[in-house]
């Protein structure tokens, strides 16, 4: 499986590696240009729904608040 991980804080990061672990490919994003070597990170949730197979699977780890609004409505536009 593959997946997009939107939010590299505590919990998306933690979840991330132990879905790499058990083999799945993980393609993360976070505004805060978090990067690890351990999955591919990508610049923008663009680039993380382009590098993603269809049907898409994206993951949402991010704050309440208009932080969840913004991230959702921009993935809205993203996605079919």
């Amino acid at each position: 499986m593959e997946l997009g991980m939107i939010g590299l804080g505590k919990m998306g990061l933690n979840l991330a590696l132990n879905l790499t672990d058990a083999g799945h490919r993980v393609l993360g994003y976070d505004p805060g240009n978090v990067s690890t070597s351990q999955f591919e990170t990508k610049d923008s949730l663009e680039d993380v729904v382009n590098g993603l197979e269809t049907p898409r699977v994206v993951w949402v780890m991010v704050p309440a608040g208009d932080v969840t609004e913004h991230v959702l409505d921009d993935l809205h536009a993203l996605l079919s």
